[in-house]
C-alpha cells in the first residue's frame, strides 16, 4: 500500500521547500559520501510540523487504520513526530490513540522512570514513529523498553527509506529491522521515489548520474522492503 504517487510528490516538494531534503556533496555518519541529505531538524515552523504530522497520519491510517493500542516516539526526534502524528490522526481520521516517548536517562524523582506519557501495559500493540533509519540504533534501544512493559512493536513509520545496506552489507536496514524484531517498516517515500521525481522534472544530468551511482553502490531494492 503506502502513499499514492501524488501524495509522494507532494511530500518530496514539501521536503524541498523546508530544505529538509538537499542535494550536493555530503558525508553521512557512516562515512559514505552521498549526493543527497535529509535533515528533519529543518522543520522549524508550526505549519511545517503540522503538515508533517498529516503526512505521517495518512500513512498510519493507510497501513494500520486503528489496529494498534499506542504510539511511541524514540528520543529525541521521534518525540515531536509522535506528538503531531497522534494529533493529526485524531483530527483528520478520527483515530484517537495514546502516545508516549522515552527519556535518554531515567528520572529518579517525581513520577520517575524512563517512559513519559502513556504507560504501556501487557499485550499492547505499539507503533513507532521515527524520522529515518540508518543503522537501526533507535529500534535496538526501543524494543527492550517496550518488551519490559509487556508491549510489542509491530509497525514502524519513517519519512524516508534510504534503501541502503545495513550492518551486514547485504540487507537494508529496513529488512534487518523486520528480520531481527519482526517490525514492518513503512516509509512515506524511498530514495527511488526521490530519483524518479528528479528524473521526471528534468534535473541536472550530473545530479541524476550521482544519484544513480550512489544507489548502485549502496542501495538494495527488494519488493519485500515495502511490506
Amino acid at each position: 500500500m503506502g502513499l499514492k504517487a501524488e501524495d509522494k510528490r507532494k511530500f518530496i516538494e514539501f521536503m524541498l521547500e523546508a530544505q529538509a531534503l538537499r542535494f550536493g556533496d555530503f558525508t553521512t555518519k557512516s562515512g559514505r559520501r552521498t549526493p543527497y541529505f535529509i535533515n528533519t531538524a529543518n522543520y522549524r515552523m508550526g505549519a511545517q510540523i503540522a503538515a508533517l504530522g498529516s503526512f505521517y497520519a495518512s500513512l498510519v491510517h493507510e497501513e494500520c487504520s486503528g489496529a494498534f493500542d499506542a504510539m511511541f516516539g524514540p528520543a529525541y526526534k521521534g518525540i515531536p513526530l509522535v506528538t503531531v502524528t497522534s494529533a493529526a490522526l485524531a483530527r483528520e481520521h478520527g483515530i484517537d490513540k495514546p502516545f508516549f516517548f522515552n527519556r535518554k536517562e531515567a528520572k529518579d524523582h517525581g513520577e520517575g522512570g524512563t517512559l513519559v506519557g502513556y504507560q504501556p501495559k501487557e499485550g499492547d500493540r505499539v507503533i513507532i514513529i521515527e524520522d529515518v533509519i540508518t543503522a537501526g540504533t533507535a529500534v535496538r534501544e526501543t524494543v527492550p523498553l517496550l518488551t519490559a512493559a509487556g508491549a510489542k512493536a509491530e509497525n514502524m513509520f519513517i519519512s524516508v527509506d534510504r534503501c541502503e545496506v545495513g550492518r551486514d552489507g547485504e540487507r537494508t536496514a529496513v529488512r534487518e529491522v523486520f528480520e531481527t524484531f519482526g517490525i514492518c517498516v513503512h516509509a512515506l517515500i524511498t530514495v527511488r521515489d526521490i530519483y524518479d521525481y528528479l528524473n521526471a522534472h528534468g534535473e541536472d544530468p550530473a545530479l541524476l548520474g550521482a544519484m544513480r551511482a550512489y544507489m548502485d553502490k549502496y542501495c538494495r531494492f527488494d519488493m519485500s522492503d515495502a511490506e
